[in-house]
């Protein structure tokens, strides 16, 4: 079977958290695709040309041939039904029932804890900015990240026993706050930073560094 031809849309400078969940997930399958940018800054994804693309105008937006897609936990699953194990690595647990949590956590990542990407921007991580001190709200949202992480991740290396493209968006929201150097339990501390030595986060950080 001939392989698909990919193309990913990304923002400009390579901060968006959703198309770093992309890229790790066709990075991670070992699929060969194709990186093209979009300039939010200069609303590009506004213009014509993107919004004959993309639905949703956003980024990511995956193309496969004549096929488009956006929003990056659909992209991550798209992507593991094309490319199934055990041909090709996989990015979400086998298990249903971990499969099942693990899209819990990306849904609730993209849709909770506000106070976190609004006090603590992208550019924390990808750019060294620093922020001040956290709200009264997002000490709180802060403190239920935590809960919900250490009690998801108990005493093992990654949240289901194997990595999992889950891994990498909750150590995307804990790196908002401990690369800025808010506190954190250790434990928690030392996964995101073993989920940030992955090939293909480093991958991702190369292409945000430039």
């Amino acid at each position: 079977m001939s392989q698909p031809s990919l193309i990913l849309y990304s923002d400009a400078n390579y901060f968006s958290p959703y198309v770093m969940s992309a890229f790790v997930a066709l990075t991670e399958k070992g699929i060969p695709f194709e990186l093209e940018t979009v300039s939010l800054a200069d609303a590009e994804n506004l213009k014509e040309t993107y919004s004959a693309l993309s639905m949703t105008r956003r980024v990511p937006t995956l193309t496969n041939g004549t096929f488009v897609l956006s929003e990056s936990s659909a992209i991550d699953e798209y992507v593991e039904e094309l490319f199934p194990a055990p041909t090709f690595p996989a990015i979400y647990p086998a298990d249903p029932e971990n499969r099942a949590k693990a899209r819990e956590v990306q849904a609730w990542l993209r849709s909770d804890l506000m106070p976190i990407r609004q006090e603590r921007s992208t550019e924390v991580v990808f750019a060294g900015a620093k922020c001040p001190p956290l709200s009264a709200e997002g000490q709180q949202a802060a403190e239920k990240l935590y809960a919900a992480a250490e009690r998801l991740l108990g005493d093992k290396e990654h949240l289901f026993g194997e990595w999992s493209i889950a891994d990498v968006d909750l150590a995307l929201m804990l790196n908002r706050l401990l690369l800025n150097g808010d506190a954190m339990p250790e434990k928690l501390a030392a996964y995101a930073q073993a989920q940030w030595q992955r090939p293909a986060v480093l991958e991702w950080l190369a292409l945000s560094a430039k």
